[in-house]
């Protein structure tokens, strides 16, 4: 079955074929790791997660070179450094460790490489002095720059125009650029900044620091190779931050940067995008008080990720209703162990990661249960347990996942086998009130009945 993937890029779905099925990679633009993570920043660790899951299933998890970088040294850190005393390393570390945490919370898979920005400085030396011989890079006032008029295509990804470009990246408007879309491969630092050491053939006058969009081209070309498969990010990284990436990687090397790119669309908070800047954020912290990472999850992948998903507490709540429905069933039949994956769910992910497919064909599976009996149920749910592992769902013990809430799990399977044997036999004696009051009470618990030609069958709401 092919894996097919929107590349935004080419603007249309293509079927994914690795250069070797034997080492696929994959690379995601990670934190830059100053305070919390809002859960609009987690969107897209959710989303291709979702894709690393997928690569997995298909190409076998010992084939899939998954990198996810921290960005650990930037202007906000330092900042944030500086606002108490510390070294930035203690900042740095302190939220890369949170971030890995809250990641599990959300039961999102750890990558197989996590790069530092600061352990890669030697290598992204070495793709400025290849810029500047390449002569794409120039040296204005301590400063590098990437001549952005030297790389033709420059642009492709965004499809923007020059102008609107400048306008949606808010650049700097600088009297040491040649154009104001160029943008800063190196730069000074003060004498309170971290800093490195040049080469004096540069001419720049002290110690200097790596711009931001350096840093993903060095760590992907250290540890992944010149070209990778998968290049993935927030829709908001599209420009300038990744077009600045293909412009210096493929000046560099010669060679494309990514053969797919895949981002992910807004989170949004009523009309606005979640964004620290305009204020409107919900903290995965402060969300994990309230509500099992699970469930925050199944919210994230409700919407299809290329799609914007507004967030809401009734979104969280109708999330958590359709997760207790799954639980509650593993519960009564003590389900724990589970089989292939349902074709239907496979078919669903394998188009473009469609999750809302997926999750309807796991609905769809609960549904065929609960008109089964005997092995014949056991089997269709340890194969509904698959299907929602593969998505990184129905990972904790059912049997502890009620615990600590106030309301009762609900009525068990027997005893609701009970109660609609019952209504078959007041409608057999043509009592219809005393039918009607039993399907009226199941209803009340959450319990639809649904009367066919081969009897009556229920399912939980």
């Amino acid at each position: 079955m092919d894996l097919t993937l929107h590349n935004s890029m080419t603007k249309t779905k293509q079927v994914f074929n690795p250069a070797d099925s034997e080492r696929v990679t994959m690379y995601m633009c990670g934190p830059t790791v100053y305070n919390h993570a809002h859960i609009g920043n987690f969107r897209a660790a959710v989303a291709f997660d979702m894709v690393y899951r997928v690569l997995r299933h298909k190409y076998g998890a010992d084939k899939i070179v998954y990198a996810r970088n921290f960005t650990d040294i930037e202007d906000k850190i330092i900042v944030a450094a500086k606002k108490i005393n510390q070294p930035i390393e203690a900042i740095t570390t302190k939220y890369a460790e949170i971030y890995r945490n809250e990641s599990g919370a959300l039961n999102i898979l750890k990558p197989n490489l996590e790069p530092l920005a600061t352990a890669h400085v030697t290598q992204m030396i070495t793709i400025i002095e290849q810029l500047l011989d390449a002569g794409v890079a120039y040296s204005e006032q301590d400063h590098i720059l990437f001549d952005i008029t030297q790389y033709k295509e420059y642009g492709a990804l965004s499809n923007l125009k020059m102008d609107d470009m400048i306008a949606g990246a808010r650049v700097e408007v600088a009297p040491y650029k040649r154009n104001p879309a160029d943008f800063v491969l190196w730069k000074p630092s003060n004498e309170d900044e971290p800093g490195w050491e040049t080469p004096g053939a540069w001419g720049l006058s002290g110690p200097g620091r790596p711009g931001w969009h350096l840093e993903c081209s060095a760590m992907i070309k250290e540890n992944l190779g010149t070209t990778i498969d998968l290049h993935c990010g927030g829709q908001d990284l599209r420009f300038p931050h990744h077009e600045n990436e293909i412009a210096q990687s493929v000046c560099a090397h010669n060679a494309p940067l990514a053969n797919f790119w895949l981002h992910n669309g807004f989170l949004q908070m009523g009309k606005d995008k979640m964004s620290k800047s305009v204020g409107n954020v919900a903290l995965l912290c402060d969300l994990l008080g309230d509500w099992q990472g699970e469930v925050l999850r199944w919210a994230l992948i409700s919407a299809h990720y290329r799609q914007p998903l507004e967030w809401s507490e009734d979104l969280l709540v109708q999330s958590k209703k359709q997760l207790d429905r799954f639980y509650r069933l593993f519960a009564e039949h003590n389900i724990t162990d589970s089989t292939k994956v349902d074709t239907a769910t496979i078919h669903s992910l394998y188009d473009d990661i469609n999750t809302p497919g997926a999750i309807a064909s796991l609905h769809a599976l609960r549904d065929k249960a609960s008109n089964e009996t005997g092995t014949e149920k056991t089997g269709t749910l340890q194969t509904l347990l698959a299907s929602g592992r593969l998505m990184g769902l129905f990972e904790q013990d059912p049997g502890r996942w009620f615990q600590g809430e106030s309301h009762d799990t609900g009525e068990s399977a027997s005893d609701i086998d009970a109660l609609v044997e019952a209504r078959t036999n007041a409608k057999k004696s043509r009592d219809f009130a005393r039918a009607d009051a039993i399907r009226d009470e199941l209803l009340a618990k959450g319990i639809v009945l649904e009367d066919g030609p081969d009897g009556t069958s229920w399912r939980r709401e």
